[in-house]
């Protein structure tokens, strides 16, 4: 598919957030990238700007940003959640995503989460801060068999990680294909398997997915992963469970997020918790750009971006 282009500059004018966007696409044949400051004043370059590129995680209304620019054609993400977005681009402008920038880091995260919980680690550092030498036997990784709730790039990166542990994953998608489940199919997966963990996009579709019947259906013991948004999780479901210690379960995303000092799940037990961290990390930006240098490339040469969002994905 070749893309209109509605512009009149030889150049494709990029608006990036940091220092390190100008650089990158700098070298990126075709472009010119523009440095703007996220809440402040833009660049009077902004006039001809025909793609933004939005700090990654920016807190602020975008939707502000896009009525100063009026050539907009493409908004291009640091980061592979969109929900932010969907919805609030203009009509007639095209959404991309920065899959394949984040997900090793946050499979990583994954695969640490499960062995701090299989293996005591939050256990054992009490200990040591309180200076007992706790010795007891723990479960192990090894032989543990997880079902993968989306199998997209963070998926299939977490099933490569995990399997030289000694440990399977099985994949659920939307849809049903060959070695990948279908949603449909989760009520009947769900008691088989030790670990859940949960990769999918936020939509309207995935909002409280794991909801009290969901939950209900996992295995005595089994341990519940959230990488995905908070959202997609019923936090009250979560803390019955967590409460009566029939589940365990490791987030790094929380409903809400922050999370409240006075929040129950701070002290609810059989949780590990970070603080949305699982894709930051050393060389994330750089990977990122890596991505977005690729794909405004690709629209540079009048070629449709391939992380494309199309719907809610």
């Amino acid at each position: 598919m070749t893309l209109p282009h509605r512009g009149t500059d030889d150049e494709l004018t990029v608006l990036v957030p940091d220092d390190l966007g100008v650089h990158v696409l700098s070298e990126v044949e075709g472009v010119r990238p523009v440095r703007y400051e996220p809440g402040r004043e833009l660049p009077a370059e902004a006039a001809r700007a025909r793609v933004l590129v939005p700090k990654f995680l920016q807190g602020t209304d975008p939707a502000g940003v896009f009525a100063q620019l009026p050539a907009l054609e493409l908004v291009q993400l640091l980061s592979a959640g969109a929900e932010r977005f969907i919805g609030v681009v203009p009509d007639g402008v095209l959404l991309s995503t920065c899959r394949g920038a984040h997900g090793g880091s946050t499979a990583e995260w994954a695969i640490g989460a499960l062995l701090a919980v299989y293996r005591d680690f939050p256990v054992f550092e009490r200990a040591r801060q309180e200076r007992r030498w706790d010795y007891h036997l723990t479960e192990t990784l090894q032989d543990k068999e997880v079902l993968v709730v989306g199998a997209g790039d963070l998926g299939e990166q977490f099933r490569r990680r995990l399997e030289p542990f000694g440990a399977s994953a099985t994949m659920v998608g939307r849809t049903a294909r060959p070695g990948v489940h279908g949603v449909d199919e989760l009520p009947d997966l769900l008691g088989r398997f030790d670990a859940v963990l949960v990769v999918v996009p936020l939509t309207a579709e995935t909002t409280g997915m794991v909801d009290a019947k969901f939950l209900s259906r996992m295995r005595d013991g089994a341990v519940l992963v959230n990488a995905a948004r908070g959202a997609v999780v019923d936090t009250d479901a979560l803390l019955a469970e967590l409460g009566s210690g029939r589940l365990r379960a490791a987030l790094d995303v929380t409903e809400p997020e922050p999370l409240p000092a006075d929040h129950p799940l701070w002290s609810a037990p059989g949780l590990f918790l970070t603080p949305h961290v699982a894709g930051s990390c050393t060389g994330h930006a750089e990977r990122a750009y890596a991505v977005v240098a690729s794909e405004v490339a690709r629209f540079a040469r009048g070629e449709q971006p391939a992380n494309l969002v199309e719907g809610d994905y």
